[in-house]
């Protein structure tokens, strides 16, 4: 059983980069609340998968090219690329105007590009964090890490909720980019956690998926992704259409479960072994999506939020360490690039699937189809990966 080491976790740099991460991914959470937009141009929930979907199509499909250059080009600099793209794209959003079959290619392009700014700060980032981590309190730290984005995934929605509501979607997207800005700004004072070698060697993005241990936790990332584009994507709407008039109070107890999970819970995994964890989180997860099948009020949607949190608050760091604990610096870009790949594919492809889903079967079938995906991950796990290790 892993032991608890003493070394020091909360240095100058994890904190520094722990607030650029805030505020890059509350950039990139405001964005829950553009579903609303595309309604308010006129379109449908089709319409709210495609457009949304595009954001995650882009990340997926650079994610070979990202993760080779975080690491031949180092993990700052390409956190540096990623979020000043994080920075300017929500201006653009202001270009285009009219109906949405007028700006429906414009909003199409700025969701890929605006998809490539966050996978390579989302991949740069937890790599840079894994350089830096001590290796006996990894679930610990990536945790922590990932629970500033976390807050950032509910002050986005609430800020962004508030700002559309009371100033229109002109400010909103200001919003956006000044949220993206602080990102870049409080990220530049950092050192550079790793410098690539020209002579060191090491696998091919593709050749590294082969791998099984990785291929299987990429599975289960395609899966949490799939669930991610669910709440991410489609709460909003759905809540809407419940006549719910405060849309982020999900959001807001999804971030309280799970920052409040790594805040108890941070160390557990380092404990007992992230192997232990990854199928209760994964129900936890699966039973959080189901219950918005029955949404009626702000009571479900606060059950359904605590729990969707928790699980995330344990999934996510779980399956980053192991997917990462022991692996060479040398590919670990390549690497986080394949686990944070599949979460993207999994939103990406989620948010298509689950957008005819809702349009055939209306929200219930949604959120029960994005539910079965945990479980489906939980039958994988415990079949596949646990059982034969």
């Amino acid at each position: 059983m892993p032991q608890i080491s003493s070394a020091k976790l909360y240095t100058k740099v994890f904190v520094q980069f722990a607030l650029a991460n805030l505020f890059t991914v509350s950039s990139f959470g405001i964005f829950f609340i553009f579903p609303l937009y595309i309604e308010a141009l006129g379109g449908t929930k089709a319409d709210i998968g495609i457009i949304m979907g595009a954001f995650a199509l882009s990340s997926v499909l650079c994610r070979p090219w990202v993760s080779e250059m975080i690491d031949r080009l180092g993990r700052k600099r390409s956190y540096s690329l990623g979020s000043l793209i994080m920075a300017i794209m929500p201006l653009a959003y202001l270009l285009p105007r009219g109906s949405l079959g007028h700006v429906y290619g414009a909003l199409i392009l700025f969701r890929l590009i605006h998809g490539i700014g966050l996978a390579i700060c989302f991949t740069s980032a937890f790599t840079y964090i894994a350089d830096v981590l001590p290796r006996e309190r990894i679930n610990e730290g990536i945790g922590m890490f990932g629970a500033t984005g976390l807050v950032g995934l509910a002050l986005g929605p609430v800020i962004g909720e508030v700002v559309a509501r009371k100033l229109g979607f002109d400010y909103f997207f200001v919003a956006g980019a000044t949220f993206g800005a602080l990102g870049f700004l409080f990220h530049l004072p950092m050192p550079e956690s790793f410098k690539p070698h020209a002579e060191v060697q090491g696998k091919s993005f593709f050749g590294l998926m082969l791998d099984r241990k990785i291929f299987l936790v990429a599975v289960l990332a395609f899966l949490f992704g799939l669930g991610l584009a669910a709440s991410g994507n489609f709460v909003a709407p759905y809540a809407k259409e419940k006549g719910i008039t405060v849309v982020s109070v999900y959001y807001i107890f999804y971030s309280i479960s799970a920052v409040t999970t790594r805040l108890l819970g941070g160390r557990i995994a380092d404990r007992v072994g992230e192997q232990r964890v990854i199928p209760y989180a994964l129900v936890i997860t699966g039973v959080g999506l189901f219950l918005l099948a029955f949404l009626g009020g702000n009571g479900i949607l606060i059950i359904s939020g605590i729990l969707a949190g928790c699980g995330h608050g344990f999934l996510f760091p779980c399956l980053n360490a192991l997917v990462i604990r022991d692996e060479p610096a040398h590919v670990r870009g390549k690497i986080t690039g394949i686990f944070t790949g599949g979460i993207d594919a999994g939103s990406f492809l989620g948010s298509i699937f689950l957008g005819y889903i809702g349009q055939l079967m209306g929200y219930r079938g949604l959120f029960v189809t994005s539910g079965m995906a945990l479980f489906l991950g939980l039958y994988i796990y415990v079949t596949v990966l646990w059982h034969k290790k």
